[in-house]
């Protein structure tokens, strides 16, 4: 065995480890399943609208699928340990997917909290989201490099990769992690363990291929992962039907085209030049700062009648969002200071 085939099978090795501290807790994922759909219970189908909005939202600001993936995961932690109202599914995805964007992207390529707010159409303000991002990194206890199935199906290719003679395009990557974002939009593939699901996506597409060689890999690569044949066939039938489901015509998608902004004749008629033009600067006096009582862009109307983060304590700000999940049948209320 090389080198470089020793490294990936221990990367393995550790991420086999860490898979289930950074799963879902799956009494919460179930009680989401068996919910009515109401304005003070979350279902699933909200959620996997959710997940949609997030693929559209990774799609427009051109991030990675492991940020896209990253942000379903700190979703689905932490709507399994909090009873959330849906008015406020909006926000935990705008926040879910700014975490994830933090850990991943570089900082150059984040939107603004303004421009995230504009472009998902969340009903918040930036203060929302300072004090949700702040209760969300807390539950999480601040664990945002998680192990996922994006890297388990990083790390099985690269081994199928090293241990073939076959051409290295045959498996396609992006095609995989296409299927995987499918696989995220349905809260049901949450409560298989991440290698699990990375691992039936590679078996389905090397069935497809009908590659003897790649196949008896991953075979190797399921011993080594002590994947069980019945948990394998079990997920994979899954796997099989929603993409089969997701690539009919019938099904509705997030649409993966850049998003263009069209504006009609008389719209644009009617905006300020400002929007066309580029206003002439005032002069900037030498050794000149900033005024302490202004902004560089001023949101009055984003921040008012907040208060500060410093000064509102951990359960005061959960107690006006959500109840917590406790391991007992009923929900229980967070104590709320009067």
């Amino acid at each position: 065995m090389s080198s470089e085939a020793l490294w990936l099978f221990k990367q393995l090795n550790l991420h086999l480890e860490l898979e289930g501290r950074f799963q879902p807790r799956e009494k919460g994922l179930s009680l989401i399943e068996g919910a009515a759909e109401n304005e003070n219970t979350l279902c699933s189908r909200q959620r996997n609208a959710k997940v949609e909005d997030l693929w559209s939202l990774t799609n427009f600001f051109g991030f990675a699928t492991e940020t896209f993936v990253l942000a379903v995961n700190f979703l689905d932690r932490f709507l399994a340990l909090m009873k959330v109202k849906p008015k406020h599914l909006s926000c935990i995805g705008v926040c879910c997917i700014q975490l994830a964007a933090h850990v991943v992207e570089e900082e150059c390529n984040i939107p603004s909290a303004h421009e995230i707010i504009r472009i998902s159409q969340c009903k918040c303000t930036v203060s929302d989201l300072k004090r949700m991002e702040k209760i969300i990194s807390e539950k999480l206890h601040f664990e945002f490099k998680a192990t996922t199935a994006l890297t388990f199906l990083h790390l099985y290719h690269t081994i199928v990769l090293c241990h073939t003679s076959e051409r290295k395009e045959v498996l396609n990557l992006d095609k995989l992690e296409a299927q995987l974002k499918a696989c995220n939009c349905r809260l049901v593939f949450s409560k298989a363990k991440p290698s699990v699901l990375a691992l039936c996506l590679l078996t389905l597409e090397v069935q497809t291929l009908k590659s003897v060689e790649l196949l008896e890999i991953l075979l190797r690569v399921q011993k080594h992962s002590k994947i069980s044949d019945s948990d394998l066939l079990y997920w994979r039938e899954l796997v099989s039907k929603c993409l089969a489901d997701y690539s009919s015509p019938e099904c509705c998608k997030p649409d993966h085209k850049k998003l263009v902004w069209i504006v009609s004749r008389r719209t644009a008629q009617n905006l300020q030049n400002s929007y066309y033009s580029v206003p002439e600067l005032p002069t900037i006096p030498e050794g000149g700062c900033f005024n302490g009582s202004e902004s560089e862009d001023s949101c009055e109307d984003m921040s008012s009648g907040e208060e500060s983060l410093s000064s509102s304590p951990p359960s005061d700000l959960e107690g006006t969002f959500f109840f917590e999940l406790k391991p007992k049948p009923k929900w229980q209320t967070l104590s709320c200071r009067s």
